[in-house]
């Protein structure tokens, strides 16, 4: 186990059935900007069976080396062997920055990991960066509701944790990689506690996050009936519908298109707002699109600090002129 040096950066790379979740490639593009302003190696984390080439997808992604931990108490992808696992490796190679996607996996298993180490950890990140006199991880997340954004050190404790959440970080750009395989250390500790009984198969639409295209509606499309638009938009556009918060607490639309602080992340090459304000929880969810187009009655609204293109004026309007022009 020469390669494994301590003082390192360690991503943790979640595998969902074979695949590895972009999460883990989205943290390894910042992570190696981390990595080398502080001058730490980078290394993927993988628990579990790691899927066939996964180990120069990560590589290519940023890492300078994979470990991956597995044993018969992996197979389940329960929570404590994962935090168990992770708890042994941190403690025999002492790595200085420990960074989690905010997978719902994520989010459960991470802290355990932080508690065991009796470390701190800052949960869903927007933004990481390096303070440039001390080389301490600053871990930037809204706060006080996204009221205002706060920027957290852990000065003394290690590993520094921080779990961010999918679709904040792009994805990079696939580089040159001789990684071809992980660096294996087995994992033979017991199962522990908790024993999976049964699974069941949830059927999702697309993953917003994923989604290149958005559109997006807030409470300035007025009625329900009026989202046939912003779908008949989508759908011209090869998109998928977004939402803001108060149209999913008011039941126009489901949770999954929820966009913001409490729902999803997107990072599409296209969001067009209409009728969303933008608040600061929403603007929380949005901040890694290429492209924005705001379209809002109130020229003052927050949405058009953050948008390419602002339009002033009814968003239900706009739209039906839109969708006239397309089909023309």
């Amino acid at each position: 186990m020469e390669k494994i040096k301590n003082g390192a950066l360690w991503v943790f790379c979640e595998v969902q059935g074979d695949a590895l979740l972009p999460v883990g490639l989205q943290l390894l593009g910042r992570a190696k900007t981390l990595a080398a302003e502080s001058n730490r190696p980078l290394y993927a984390i993988v628990l579990g069976k790691i899927p066939q080439g996964g180990a120069e997808l990560l590589g290519a992604s940023g890492a300078d080396e994979v470990i991956c931990s597995d044993g018969p108490a992996m197979k389940d992808k329960l929570e404590q062997p994962y935090a168990d696992c992770l708890i042994a490796l941190a403690k025999q190679y002492q790595p200085d920055i420990l960074l989690v996607g905010a997978t719902p996996f994520g989010r459960a298993f991470a802290p355990r990991v932080a508690a065991a180490l009796g470390t701190g950890l800052t949960a869903d990140c927007t933004e990481l960066s390096i303070e440039e006199e001390s080389g301490l991880l600053l871990q930037t997340r809204p706060a006080f509701g996204g009221n205002m954004m706060a920027t957290i050190k852990t000065a003394t404790q290690r590993p520094q944790m921080a779990t961010v959440r999918p679709g904040v970080l792009p994805l990079p750009e696939p580089a040159e990689t001789t990684i071809r395989e992980p660096i294996m250390i087995p994992y033979n500790e017991a199962a522990g506690l908790a024993r999976l009984l049964k699974e069941t198969a949830i059927t999702k639409g697309a993953d917003i996050s994923q989604s290149k295209i958005i559109v997006a509606a807030g409470r300035g499309i007025g009625q329900k009936k009026n989202l046939k638009l912003v779908q008949a938009l989508a759908d011209k556009l090869g998109g998928q519908v977004g939402a803001s918060r108060p149209l999913v607490d008011m039941g126009f639309c489901p949770y999954s298109s929820q966009i913001g602080q409490t729902g999803y992340s997107v990072a599409p090459d296209l969001l067009i707002c209409c009728g969303i304000s933008g608040a600061v929880q929403h603007l929380a969810g949005i901040g890694g699109a290429k492209k924005v187009i705001a379209i809002n009655t109130d020229p003052k609204a927050p949405i058009f600090a953050v948008a390419d293109y602002q339009i002033v004026g009814d968003c239900v309007t706009v739209l039906e002129h839109l969708l006239q022009e397309l089909d023309k």
